[in-house]
């Protein structure tokens, strides 16, 4: 399978993509300190408000750049593609958006996302800013649930950074902010599916390999091994089994939001034919569908596949998620 990009040297597309994002959406974003790898939003800091900061590897976008304006984010850390950000960045973004009442670092569970961000906690702690952490751990596939806290974060980052960035800009506390941006992660579930790799800029080989016949249930953003392989089967019947697994996990509710999530190259013709078999299963079971999301919200470059999420709402958490945000590739 050959892979062919749009890009200049492959050593630098991390670079070029961040300066064109921050040149395209200059009305919402700018550099904190010159920093190339550290976006914030135009107006930060705010004053009095609980900074969050959110970051990762590159080639999940709208992920996590995306989401940084009004009502979400306040910054976010970039490393290279699929990589953590260095601590660097993550010092430079916790300054400039530090308003004095905290910041909340928050990405996916990685170990090289913790140890970088972690070192960043402890050189900000040296200069007097508080700063907590919430790592999000939304994707079944990866650990069984009584050992949950050892799940990957994959698409849910979106809905656990929404409820998060709401309670910062409606004023919470820096406790109370962590506080629902934990309850978000524990209602959140995500299961995915792959039919192709994707490559990487500087080698252009496939990160993981699939026959032609051969989707992958369950794997992850960067290529992590799944449930199973097997034969590519039908929308519903994939649509199914993946509901199936979430729903097992889910338990009672009554009310959902839904992500029906591309993973960099599967068109929405194909996810929203996803969604109509979603909307039919949680209608057999009697579970509303407060709101939808359906398109690319955390990508893993090319990579054929989706995603499914779903996020158990209650009356603490659904006004957040209402909340107004307008971000570089999100508003609401």
């Amino acid at each position: 399978m050959a892979f062919k990009k749009i890009i200049n040297d492959p050593y630098k597309v991390v670079d070029e993509m961040v300066e064109g994002i921050v040149l395209a959406h200059h009305d919402i974003l700018k550099f904190a300190n010159n920093n190339k790898r550290a976006v914030v939003r135009k107006d930060a800091p705010i004053k009095d408000k609980v900074g969050i900061l959110i970051g990762g590897g590159s080639g999940h976008e709208p992920a996590f750049l995306g989401y940084v304006g009004k009502g979400l984010a306040d910054g976010a850390a970039i490393g290279n593609v699929f990589a953590s950000p260095s601590p660097d960045p993550v010092v430079e973004a916790t300054k400039a958006i530090n308003g004095g009442k905290g910041v909340v670092y928050m990405y996916g569970n990685y170990a090289g996302d913790i140890m970088n961000f972690d070192m960043a906690a402890e050189m900000c702690s040296a200069e007097d800013i508080l700063v907590k952490t919430i790592l999000v751990t939304d994707d079944i596939a990866s650990a069984k649930i009584e050992n949950k806290k050892d799940r990957r974060g994959v698409a849910g980052d979106f809905y656990v950074f929404k409820i998060a960035g709401a309670a910062a800009d409606k004023g919470m506390e820096i406790d109370e902010v962590c506080r629902l941006a934990e309850k978000a992660n524990e209602n959140t579930l995500s299961m995915g599916v792959a039919l192709a790799p994707c490559s990487l800029p500087h080698t252009l080989e496939p990160s993981f390999v699939l026959e032609d016949n051969e989707m992958e249930i369950g794997l992850g953003i960067h290529g992590e091994a799944g449930v199973r392989k097997g034969d590519i089967k039908t929308a519903d019947e994939i649509t199914t089994e993946l509901m199936d697994i979430i729903l097992k996990e889910l338990g009672s509710a009554s009310k959902v939001s839904v992500l029906v999530n591309g993973l960099g190259s599967t068109p929405l013709m194909e996810l929203y034919i996803m969604y109509k078999k979603v909307n039919e299963i949680l209608k057999t079971n009697k579970i509303e569908i407060h709101s939808s999301f359906v398109g690319e919200y955390v990508t893993s470059l090319e990579m054929n596949g989706a995603s499914i999420t779903l996020l158990k709402l209650d009356e603490e958490l659904q006004p957040l998620l209402e909340n107004p945000a307008h971000c570089s590739m999100f508003s609401v």
